[in-house]
């Protein structure tokens, strides 16, 4: 390389000698320095072998030729921080995250399993599971959702407190990454606090619920998912859940049952639901409550099922002794012990959800099928343990994200 300046130096004293003898011969030095300078420059700045007009030639380390010399695109070398702008391949690689909870036989979970574990389908396919953690989780978007139609009045109390006592448990001072918003339903749904996760917001929306009104459940969990959960940040940095407290009876929804498990298939929420029916009534709504948990990869609880206690000290009278609500409460049915048994039986419910939520695993896998063509593709969870039962998110829509 220092050889090939010299050479050209040489060159250019060459041509200032002969600047000199052109102006012995008559030529005016201005006209004579130009030329001269013009030469030495082109010599300077021309590589070996190039004349005017020519491109650089490949390097010599084996760089690729451009796609105008071969009619194909050159690959970055390894190492290369930068890559022409005409030249990039750009490739769009949906990662699809499952949260996934295995519970034992006594319905905690288990926390033990690893990657191997697992076995993922999508739509009967088997997927190569590329992510896996049972630590770092994606937040939680929880919406939770109380009845507050006429029906709940003998048991909006309970609600309030056990709810206010999730709501903490959840969020756990105000630098949490969860958040959690509060809606109502009685004849339509009311928003009364947005994602927030400042516990005492949702605290302070529960202290002033009044019972009273219709029933449109479907319609409070089709609103909850498009108009709130839609908007949580995306889908696959968040895990999106819907608590709903409620007996599952509805009556004036213009939403169906399946619109609202569409819905919550669309926005990929799983549904918890927990039944507030007495123990000793019938309970027709439980069927829905588990459709809706069984179908978005939720729970369904109902704490009240189970006797809390038969008697009179108790304040409670088992159904059989006597069949009206009024009767139940002649005998102080609405106080003491019995009030003591539902709350913590509510509790316990809410509990067993956080736990859940809490000790999930997050699977994330590239489908095979890797076209985002709007359909909604199945999965399907298998864990080679035996003996347990695993929720999953059911299934996701092939398309560019929320």
């Amino acid at each position: 390389m220092l050889q090939h300046k010299w050479r050209k130096l040489s060159v250019g004293a060459i041509a200032v000698r002969r600047v000199r003898k052109t102006r012995l011969s008559g030529l005016p030095w201005c006209l004579a320095a130009a030329f001269a300078c013009a030469t030495l420059f082109a010599l300077l700045i021309l590589s070996p072998g190039q004349t005017w007009g020519q491109q650089d030639p490949p390097a010599a380390s084996g760089a690729r030729p451009s796609a105008s010399e071969n009619g194909s695109a050159s690959m970055p070398s390894a190492g290369s921080n930068t890559t022409p702008e005409n030249s990039k391949i750009k490739v769009h690689v949906e990662v699809v995250n499952v949260p996934v909870t295995v519970l034992d036989k006594r319905g905690l979970p288990v926390i033990d399993l690893k990657k191997n574990d697992f076995q993922v389908y999508e739509d009967g396919k088997p997927q190569t599971i590329r992510y896996f953690s049972s630590e770092t989780m994606p937040p939680l978007r929880i919406g939770l959702i109380v009845d507050t139609s006429n029906s709940a009045r003998f048991y909006l109390k309970f609600e309030q407190n056990a709810a206010a006592e999730f709501a903490f448990s959840m969020l756990r001072g105000l630098n949490s990454q969860n958040e959690v918003f509060l809606e109502t339903f009685d004849s339509s749904s009311h928003l009364l606090q947005d994602f927030t996760n400042n516990p005492d917001a949702i605290n302070d929306k529960l202290r002033n619920l009044k019972a009273g009104g219709g029933k449109a459940v479907y319609d409070a969990i089709y609103d909850a998912c498009k108009h709130e959960i839609m908007k949580a940040g995306p889908r696959e940095q968040t895990r999106r859940v819907l608590v709903v407290i409620s007996d599952g009876i509805d009556v004036q929804s213009k939403h169906s049952l399946d619109e609202a498990i569409s819905m919550a298939h669309r926005a990929e929420t799983a549904i918890y639901t927990i039944g507030n029916t007495p123990y000793g009534y019938a309970d027709p709504g439980s069927k829905y409550l588990e459709e809706l948990a069984d179908d978005t990869g939720g729970g369904a609880f109902f704490p009240e099922r189970k006797s809390p206690g038969t008697g009179y000290l108790t304040g409670y009278v088992s159904h059989g002794q006597f069949d009206s609500l009024q009767q139940n409460r002649g005998l102080d049915a609405g106080t003491g012990i019995y009030h003591a048994e539902q709350m913590i039986a509510l509790a316990n419910s809410l509990d067993a959800i956080r736990r859940q939520l809490t000790n999930q695993y997050v699977i994330g896998y590239t489908p095979t099928d890797s076209k985002l063509d709007g359909t909604y593709r199945k999965i399907r969870v298998v864990a080679r343990l035996k003996g347990v039962t695993v929720r999953y998110k059911p299934g996701y829509f092939a398309t560019s994200g929320e």
